[in-house]
């Protein structure tokens, strides 16, 4: 196999081979944030199921020089050195080619790299705030559906999951968060590294970072899980409805999915600039400003309604989406399907008085539109390409999704669905740790 391969053979493919896949992420990223880049460097271990002379992974608009790629073989002091490393921008792919051919086992790839903190929303990007007056950038992440790979060189879907180390350098005035939990910080004058604890397994598209200044509410669930809401400094009494609706949804998820939180914290962060209405990053969900945050005084009863739906819709995907994931884009449609409907039953067992599943009927009208269109798609869709998921983050994937489980749940009846449907969640989680 090592002998025939060419570089030319990775070019154009929908999908990553599958001759060597990631293990274990050790990330360090140092963000500028005044001159809007970062630099950085991974060490991934990897495990190698066939011989060959190339590795191939996700990068996209990072600089990356074949002088700071090698590859060290486990067991062995041998470290080598790239013949050439390709980017290729089209397929948004980093083509590594060695002389020596890469043995069946593990090794460790490390790449050093640098970018650009963008304008776009996705990514690691720059979001602008202010602080007394004075415009200030902080740094975000984005990574869903296939956005990780502009952050660092990764093996980037959802498929390939690991288990993440993530480092820090940053201003030592901001507040950096990430999946995990800090579990060190050493002040070196105007910096600080920030050392978080490793993660659970997962895939690329939930891994985040944030780096800025907060102000923040916190409380903890009954079995002692902190949670806190995180706005610009000055907002934090905000966040306190979104604080209440998270602590009361762990809880009510724990008991229905029959299956803990399965991290020791929940942050969630109000982002100023933010495309999408909010992100389920493991641990560390990001929200548009509307979509977390509430003013007693001054904020609409439907806005109250949105927070409440949208933070359960979130939370949710922490046991579904993120704790058990789909393979691949394809399935999207259960992911957010899921997700929205046990987001209504979250709010309608919170705030009976909303009727919130008169509005969910309502509410799927929208999805029930677009697919009477000549240009609908099923609710599975083959996606053969990265460019292509985005298209079907739409209201056929969420909303006609959300019912048809909904139907589901209401032809097998309550008891039987919420049995049978996450005992097959058990089943998948059984089959992870069996492999682990």
């Amino acid at each position: 196999m090592a002998a025939e391969q060419t570089a030319e053979q990775f070019r154009g493919q929908a999908r990553l081979p599958h001759f060597a896949s990631p293990r274990r992420y050790d990330l360090r990223l140092t963000p500028d944030l005044p001159a809007c880049v970062f630099t950085g460097s991974v060490a991934v271990s990897i495990g190698v199921a066939a011989p060959t002379r190339f590795l191939v992974l996700n990068a996209a608009e990072l600089d990356v020089a074949t002088g700071g790629v090698s590859f060290a073989p486990q067991g062995s002091d041998q470290v080598l050195q790239p013949l050439e490393v390709t980017n290729v921008p089209e397929d948004e792919i980093l083509i590594i080619r060695f002389n020596e051919v890469l043995s069946i086992g593990e090794g460790t790839l490390t790449i050093a790299f640098k970018g650009t903190l963008n304008d776009k929303m996705h990514g690691f990007y720059r979001s602008v705030y202010e602080l007394n007056g004075e415009k200030k950038n902080m740094a975000v992440t984005q990574f869903e559906p296939a956005d990780a790979r502009r952050c660092f060189p990764c093996w980037d879907e959802p498929a390939f999951k690991a288990v993440f180390k993530i480092t820090l350098e940053v201003p030592s005035e901001t507040i950096a968060l990430s999946n995990m939990p800090v579990i060190e910080e050493k002040v070196n004058g105007p910096t600080k590294i920030v050392y978080f604890q490793e993660s659970r397994i997962m895939s690329t598209y939930l891994v985040a970072v944030i780096v800025g200044n907060f102000d923040y509410v916190e409380d903890f669930t009954t079995d002692g899980t902190r949670v806190r809401v995180y706005t610009q400094v000055g907002k934090s009494a905000q966040g306190r409805f979104a604080l209440e609706v998270a602590l009361k949804t762990l809880v009510l998820f724990k008991e229905y999915f029959a299956v803990p939180y399965p991290l020791p914290k929940m942050d969630m962060v109000a982002i100023p600039d933010f495309a999408a209405g909010a992100m389920e990053n493991y641990g560390l969900v990001t929200y548009r400003e509307t979509a977390l945050l509430f003013d007693e005084m001054h904020s609409a009863a439907a806005n109250k309604q949105r927070v409440a739906v949208v933070v359960a819709h979130e939370l949710a995907h922490q046991w579904f989406g993120n704790l058990v994931t789909m393979e691949w884009w394809t399935h999207l449609w259960l992911n957010e399907g899921f997700a929205t409907w046990v987001s209504y039953l979250a709010a309608d067992q919170f705030f009976p008085e909303w009727n919130v599943w008169t509005q969910f009927l309502e509410e799927s009208t929208v999805g029930f539109k677009l697919d009477a269109l000549a240009g609908s798609h099923p609710i599975e869709v083959d996606i053969n390409h990265v460019d292509e998921i985005d298209e079907i983050f739409d209201a056929i994937s969420y909303r006609k999704g959300a019912s048809v489980i909904r139907m589901l749940q209401n032809y097998l009846g309550a008891e039987v669905f919420q049995l049978e449907f996450f005992g097959c969640i058990h089943q998948k989680i059984c089959v992870f740790k069996c492999k682990d």
